[in-house]
């Protein structure tokens, strides 16, 4: 167990006494949710994008789950593991740093807390990796440009569930072909409010291509990059929002994106950027790691005498849980159902 887990244990025995002491603050402060878009298809602005088949750069990706491992109706505790996967040609070496995060509060201000953590976990991987602190030399290839980072979600930085505004910097300086990939975007609509991705699909005539650009960066607004979707693999049906950093833009943007569709016919994948996938897949710990986390916490609140009076708190919320045979939080799939 790391000093830094260490740290989190103590600082959640701190928060957790203070909540039994003092009981829950009300008034959390609410984070806003992502800007809705919405333009009108424009068949104009779809491209094709060339087939790709080897790539010689580099892929660089992080993403950070969330599992937690114990909760009540007024507080949760969580383990935060964000990983990255380093892919070059076949060849892929990967790693992770894990934290334990205590939030105190209702469901939906906790839920924010995990999203501001989380994305702080990922902005501070990524620099550790790109100012070779840790992991692989991602700097080993001879033009900068071909190093890609994929970040997970919208190209947003600068305060709250933002990445940090210094990552996109040391990207900009060192060449560093920054793009921000979404698993989902339920803020982009067409101009009926129907799923932008779906009725730009049936616009489209090609294998795979890119509609760029949905918006242009606002800096004023946090959007450091274009908004784009783009299709990678002509056999799958997915399409993503891609999200090209400003300082990119002054590129070719079909010869900027067509190295992803040497990394985006995994089957696994299913369209999705492979290096992508992979971070996600290494951020998930085993139940046997989170089992061995959910012992601890209970040794150290035991320890500081706080275990028995939020065991009770525990019970109180966790009845529907065991009528469907989960026995620990961290069964349950994803972390915005256990929030």
């Amino acid at each position: 167990m790391s000093a830094k887990v260490n740290d989190d244990l103590e600082e959640m025995e701190k928060k957790l006494g203070l909540y039994i002491e003092r009981g829950r603050v009300s008034g959390a402060v609410e984070t806003k949710e992502e800007p809705f878009v919405a333009v009108k298809p424009d068949v104009s602005r779809i491209r094709p994008l060339t087939k790709v088949s080897i790539f010689p750069g580099h892929f660089l990706a992080v993403d950070c789950s969330t599992r937690t491992l114990k909760r009540a109706n007024n507080w949760g505790i969580y383990l935060m593991r964000a990983a990255y996967a380093f892919v070059s040609g076949r060849d892929v070496d990967w790693g992770y740093q894990e934290r334990i995060c205590t939030a105190v509060g209702d469901a939906y201000s906790r839920s924010n807390l995990l999203k501001d953590v989380r994305i702080e976990l990922e902005s501070h991987l990524a620099l550790s990796l790109l100012q070779k602190k840790t992991g692989p030399s991602y700097y080993d290839h001879t033009d900068s440009r071909s190093n890609y980072l994929l970040l997970d979600g919208g190209g947003y930085f600068g305060g709250d569930r933002k990445f940090r505004v210094s990552l996109y910097e040391v990207c900009e300086k060192e060449g560093v072909t920054l793009l921000a990939v979404s698993k989902n975007s339920p803020s982009l609509h067409d101009d009926k409010g129907r799923d932008l991705m779906a009725t730009t699909t049936i616009l489209a005539q090609f294998g795979a291509w890119v509609f760029h650009p949905v918006r242009r960066a606002d800096k004023d607004q946090s959007l450091y990059g274009d908004i784009s979707l783009v299709k990678l693999c002509e056999h799958s049906q997915r399409v993503f929002r891609c999200d090209i950093m400003e300082y990119l833009t002054n590129r070719e943007i079909t010869e900027l994106l067509a190295p992803l569709t040497a990394v985006a016919e995994d089957p696994r994948c299913v369209g999705y950027p492979i290096p992508l996938w992979l971070a996600h897949e290494f951020s998930g710990p085993s139940d046997s790691m989170l089992l061995c986390y959910h012992d601890q916490i209970e040794a150290t609140l035991a320890s500081a005498g706080l275990l028995e009076t939020l065991r009770r708190e525990e019970y109180s919320c966790s009845f529907a849980d065991e009528l469907h045979g989960i026995k620990h939080a961290y069964q349950r799939e994803w972390w915005s159902e256990q929030a």
